[in-house]
């Protein structure tokens, strides 16, 4: 072929434009390059009519070789019918004797034909700047996961460093902050809620005679107690030594306190084990109700609770003290 007073063999010219296509004056394809022949099959395009295999869609109206010709210079789209999916951009040359030379690119569409077709840097010119391009995007788009990756690594800590500051390490319960950022948001609610506060019986002596392990054992088992007699969305606390809150949302009165905490106390009067040996404890609970608070507040109600506690020890512990506040409001203890 005579490019510019160059005589160039096809494999020239594939080395410089491997997507190019000549088209003879009938319109037929007489050369293609080697990497558009790899991607649509050099042996069916060859020979075949250009018209049957690619449609122009832009611009518009270009249907003959005369418009092909007519548009030379012009930025060209062309598709393929069978593949719709597949498209390319061009620039068209009339050639002496009514043929047309097209030199094609997959445009912004690049990335999907490399992945597509599996081409490599061999598939396009020595001096295009495609490979280049697309190696950049790649290596774009690996960072940004490598950045995706380590800011959900980030957000997983920071998750957990906010847990575990909320958290007692010894029973894994909420501890004194949580507890409080709980109460405030229920107080905040406007719902009523309930406040137990428990303090374990004899728990020193077994710390004394059985040592201390076996007081973390059963301070770990009081708490798995206090969780499975509780509701999901109940808070339940340690908030120092042998001393646990538990914050019950969305209680209508004091039955339904008593009850559950009459079920704590049976069980934490069962004897727990340790190394073969019997740990013998009680629970006594103060509880306290948001009803009986114009405004409650946090502090108020924990004092209240207390003072409930206080009482349920000084009756001989094992026991459990509704705040003195329903006796004195003569609010029915029983509902």
């Amino acid at each position: 072929m005579i490019v510019g007073g160059l005589a160039l063999e096809e494999a020239g010219l594939s080395l410089l434009m491997p997507m190019h296509l000549r088209l003879s004056a009938s319109g037929r394809i007489i050369g293609i390059g080697a990497t558009l022949g790899r991607i649509l099959g050099r042996g069916g395009l060859t020979g075949a009519a250009f018209w049957d295999r690619f449609a122009v869609s832009r611009p518009a109206g270009v249907t003959s070789m005369g418009d092909l010709a007519a548009r030379q210079g012009q930025r060209l789209v062309l598709s393929l019918p069978e593949a719709p999916e597949i498209s390319f951009r061009g620039v068209g040359a009339a050639e002496a004797g009514g043929g047309v030379f097209l030199n094609l690119s997959f445009g912004i569409g690049i990335i999907d034909a490399v992945r597509r077709h599996g081409l490599t840097h061999a598939d396009f010119a020595p001096t295009d700047l495609a490979v280049e391009l697309l190696y950049l995007v790649e290596a774009k788009a690996a960072v940004t996961e490598e950045l995706r990756r380590l800011t959900h690594r980030l957000d997983g800590a920071r998750h957990l460093a906010e847990e575990e500051a909320l958290t007692d390490t010894l029973t894994g319960l909420r501890n004194r902050r949580a507890l409080f950022a709980a109460l405030e948001r229920a107080c905040a609610g406007g719902r009523p809620f309930g406040v137990m506060h428990m303090d374990l019986d004899h728990f020193k002596a077994v710390n004394d005679s059985l040592g201390h392990a076996a007081g973390d054992h059963v301070l770990r088992e009081v708490a798995q107690i206090l969780l499975a007699e509780t509701r999901a969305a109940d808070t339940v606390a340690r908030i120092g030594g042998d001393e646990f809150v538990i914050l019950l949302p969305e209680i209508e009165g004091p039955g339904g306190m008593q009850a559950i905490g009459q079920r704590i106390v049976d069980r934490v009067a069962r004897p727990f084990d340790f190394e073969g040996r019997p740990c013998r404890i009680g629970a006594s609970l103060g509880l306290s109700f948001s009803g009986l608070f114009d405004d409650p507040d946090p502090d108020a109600l924990l004092e209240d609770a207390d003072k409930a506690l206080y009482e349920a020890k000084r009756q001989g512990r094992g026991q459990i003290v509704m705040s003195g506040r329903f006796a004195r409001q003569g609010v029915d203890q029983s509902g």
